[in-house]
Formats: C-alpha cells, sequence, structure tokens
C-alpha cells in the first residue's frame, strides 16, 4: 500500500482532504514511553496556516484525538491511533479538476492510476493536507528521541533566491535548533526571513507561487546507527521525505557539491578530541557514512517545488473531451509551502531515526 511504510515502525497514513478526518496508526512504539499532549499540539500548530497572507485562508484547528495506544499519556505497546477531522472544507472549489488536470499536481496522473475514482476535492490523498498526520507521528517519535537527547530541527534555508544562513555543519547544537523551533517563520537572520515574507506575498498578488529549500540537522545521534546498501539511515531518510508532497530533491551534507570537488576537498579527517571522541574538522559526509551514522550532526537539504495551484490561467486538457483547454484554480491555497513544510521534513526525520535507533543497545530500556 502506498500510503503505509514499515521500518521496524510502521506508519500508515488515511483519509482525504475534503473528508470527514484525516489520521494516522503508528505501530511498534516502544511501550511506556511517555507523550506530552501540550508539546504535540505545539509541532502541530508549526505546520498551521499563519494569518500573515503568506499561506493558505483554510483554518484547521488540526486538534487530534488519539484513538489507542496512549493511556496515561504513556505509549501502551500497540498501535497508536489518531483522528484529525477536517472542519473548514470548500469542496466546490474544485469541482472542475475532475475534468481539467492542475498543470503540476497529481490530478492527472491519480485519475490514471485510480481509473478517475480518486477524491479530487482538495487534492485527496495527494493533498498537502496529509502532512497533519505525519507530523503527529513524527512529533511522538520526536518526544522519544528528545528524552535520549537527540534534536532534529530545521529551517527554511532559501525561498525564491533569497537565502537564510546556515547551521554550522560541525558545530551546530541543541540550543541552535530550538532557537530557530521557536520562530513564526523559521529562519535562523529575521532579516532574511522578512524578505522572503514580502516574496511570497508579492508573489500572491501577482496569481504566482514560490518553491524553497529547507535545511535539516539532527545532533547528538551516536555513531554506529544505520545498515549498508538497502537500510542505510539516508534510504530511510528520503523514503520518509519524499513522502511529503512536493519535494523535488534531497540532498545529505554537501550533496551535489560534491561532484565539483576533488577527494582531498571531500573527504573528512578524523581525529579524536578532548574528551576522546571521535570526530571529522568538517562534515561534507553530513554524518552518515556507509549508510551508517559517524557521530557528526546529519545534515540534509530538501528542495519543495512551488505550489501547482496558481491565479493565472493555465494550459491544460480536458479528460472527458481529450482536448486542449484552458484551467483557471479557484479555492484557497498556499502561496508557497516551504515554511509550512519545515515540521514536516522535521517529522519524517524523527521517524527515520527512531526506526534506526530501536536497533541500538539499550536504546528502550
Amino acid at each position: 500500500m502506498a500510503s503505509f511504510w514499515n521500518n521496524r515502525i510502521s506508519v500508515s497514513i488515511f483519509g482525504e482532504s475534503h473528508g470527514p478526518a484525516i489520521g494516522v496508526t503508528i505501530d511498534n512504539l516502544p511501550p511506556g514511553e511517555f507523550i506530552d499532549t501540550d508539546k504535540l499540539r505545539e509541532f502541530m500548530d508549526r505546520r498551521a496556516p499563519k494569518s500573515d497572507g503568506t499561506t493558505t485562508p483554510r483554518k484547521e484547528k488540526d486538534l487530534c484525538q488519539v484513538m489507542s495506544g496512549l493511556l496515561n499519556d504513556r505509549t501502551t505497546g500497540t498501535p497508536l491511533c489518531a483522528f484529525i477531522q477536517n472542519t473548514d472544507t470548500r469542496s466546490k472549489d474544485y469541482s472542475n479538476l475532475s475534468k481539467l488536470p492542475r498543470p503540476g499536481h497529481a490530478d492527472y496522473t491519480g485519475a490514471l492510476r485510480y481509473r478517475g475514482f480518486n477524491d479530487v476535492r482538495g487534492g485527496g490523498h495527494f493533498s498537502g493536507r496529509l502532512t497533519a498526520p505525519l507530523c503527529f507521528a513524527g512529533a511522538v517519535c520526536g518526544q522519544i528521541l528528545e528524552r535520549r537527547g537527540i534534536y532534529v530541527g530545521a529551517h527554511i534555508a532559501e525561498i525564491h533566491g533569497i537565502k537564510d544562513d546556515e547551521f554550522d555543519h560541525v558545530n551546530v547544537t541543541k540550543e541552535d535548533i530550538l532557537a530557530v523551533r521557536g520562530k513564526g517563520f523559521p529562519v535562523i537572520r529575521n532579516a532574511q526571513g522578512k524578505k522572503m515574507q514580502e516574496d511570497i506575498l508579492a508573489a500572491s498578488k501577482g496569481g504566482e507561487s514560490l518553491g524553497g529549500l529547507i535545511e535539516c540537522v539532527a545532533v547528538n545521534v551516536p555513531a554506529g546507527i544505520g545498515s549498508p546498501i538497502f537500510d542505510g539511515l539516508e534510504n530511510t531518510i528520503a523514503q520518509l521525505i519524499f513522502g511529503i508532497p512536493a519535494v523535488k530533491g534531497l540532498e545529505f551534507g554537501a550533496g551535489f557539491a560534491v561532484a565539483e570537488m576533488v577527494g582531498s576537498q571531500n573527504n573528512d579527517s578524523f581525529y579524536v578530541d578532548d574528551q576522546g571522541h571521535v570526530k571529522t574538522r568538517t562534515n561534507h559526509h553530513g554524518g552518515i557514512l556507509g549508510g551508517i551514522s559517524s557521530g557528526m550532526p546529519i545534515t540534509l537539504r530538501v528542495a519543495i517545488k512551488p505550489t501547482a495551484s496558481i491565479g493565472k490561467p493555465q494550459e491544460t486538457i480536458n479528460m472527458s473531451s481529450m482536448e486542449n483547454d484552458t484551467l483557471v484554480v479557484h479555492g484557497r491555497h498556499d502561496p508557497c509551502i516551504v515554511a509550512r513544510a519545515v515540521p514536516c521534513v522535521e517529522a519524517a526525520v524523527n521517524i527515520a531515526l527512531l526506526s534506526h535507533m530501536l536497533d541500538y543497545p539499550h536504546f528502550t530500556e
């Protein structure tokens, strides 16, 4: 099943954007883990639309109703299932999309895959709305990791050519992560964030949308986590990252820049620090070698495409008459989803890391 992921932990996401509810079932979580529901809500709120005009006017409270797997705020070890009601839907805005697929969206490919029976309202199961249950699962996994000192954090690295500062790939800390996590617009340098917001508003007024880059780091992941070939940390993280709609690219460490380096530039020299820990002086490898963590910060960058639904007329086809046509998209859409995707990227990395950490000696004790 396309919406079921299984790698020690299993995550199953269900529902459609304009159905009664969406949700997630998470299985094989360690029993007895304390889950702070207030912190869960804070994580979900980071994904919610903002009132500054840079996101969709659709307002969903994203209140999670836990159906099973949690008792007295502790995991029971059985499947943890949570529902999130859809309450602010306007399905009539999507009435023409069953015939006129949006360029850049899965309307066309989804209709082919599901023989025209797919739910097109609000994007159906292809909607970014389905990142809400992903964030719930990632927030749960994140709390379990943070109790062991492992922190995952992300920020907007770039929108439409406007760049934020980068995390220090060698010395990034938990405090650096928390400093960005507490911001309404997740950037390191606020002045750059303001420029990004202004650019998003300008694009929206012109009927356009914008994409961007997200940088994510994980700190205090112990060395030796992961496996080679098909079960490496990069493999697992990539699977979950590409479960986020609109992701079109992913790189670890120096990423594609390594193609321009020579070996002596790319290789990260090992040394033993004053505490007797093995470290590297640089971190082009992004904290992962051979699919296995090196003990250095895990670093990755994610490319998010511009939102497919824009205010300008676009050429498309009429799938009923099989003739060329023109589409004008109605409804409420984000002019840029990058800011809202930041916690989604964190959530995906949280799930991936916890799935591998379950193999680590004494992790669940």
